[in-house]
């Protein structure tokens, strides 16, 4: 018979673990001071060097910082960290692009609904100004997709979510960096960019009547309209 081992957890490894569980129950609060090593150590009764390895593994967590001359402190949520790294785009096989493709779809169509019950005017002006640079410029592909990552980015802000917000942003990044040059030669020609604009002046007025609904319908008929054109051009390569 084959029995499993039993792992000895390190002094560190418990320090560390009494510590993450402080934080999760509550009892160490984001922006929270930690007690001095010195203290830590003698609260816990180890040696000031567990409670170094201790601190450096909750720090390469993410879970506290260290401020010169100040101390160590729970650190808080930081939104801009639920982010993909774009570094990896040149790892993605085409598969991968058409699954993050539909991550993108669920996550945007939802956006726009959002969007259109919780937009401000300034939102409003940003996706006006996005549709200005887009009806500018036809026939100038870098402009045309600036002017497409502006307006989805501004839809985005629209819902006033932070995490959403820094996610979308990531994916589009990611998404545009795989295929940049397949968005170019394919979305962003004088021939369709005209097209292009009309899908996205459809979801602006959806979205700035606050038609939930129909924000929903008309970014989903955009993106499919997109998959189709990109992916059927993708596959033949």
């Amino acid at each position: 018979m084959e029995y499993k081992r039993i792992k000895t957890e390190k002094i560190y490894e418990q320090v560390a673990d009494s510590l993450i569980g402080m934080i999760k129950d509550g009892r160490l609060k984001s922006g929270d001071k930690l007690d001095s090593v010195e203290q830590l150590a003698k609260s816990f009764g180890v040696g000031r060097s567990a409670i170094r390895e201790a601190l450096s593994g909750l720090r390469s967590m993410g879970l506290v910082e260290m401020r010169q001359g100040e101390g160590t402190y729970v650190k808080a949520f930081d939104a801009e960290l639920f982010t993909l790294p774009v570094s990896t785009a040149f790892l993605m096989k085409q598969n991968d692009v058409k699954e993050l493709y539909q991550v993108r779809k669920i996550l945007e169509v939802g956006t726009a609904a959002y969007a259109a019950e919780s937009y401000t005017d300034k939102d409003l002006e940003k996706m006006e100004a996005a549709l200005q640079l887009m009806a500018d410029a036809k026939g100038n592909d870098q402009l045309s997709e600036q002017a497409d990552t502006d307006f989805h980015l501004a839809v985005a802000q629209a819902t006033q979510m932070n995490l959403l917000i820094h996610l979308m942003g990531s994916v589009s990044e990611l998404m545009s960096e795989t295929i940049r040059e397949a968005r170019r030669i394919l979305l962003y020609t004088e021939d369709r960019s005209h097209i292009l604009y009309e899908e996205h002046e459809r979801i602006y007025q959806a979205i700035k009547n606050r038609q939930a609904d129909q924000a929903r319908e008309k970014m989903y008929e955009h993106l499919e309209n997109v998959e189709q054109l990109l992916f059927q051009e993708l596959d033949k390569n």
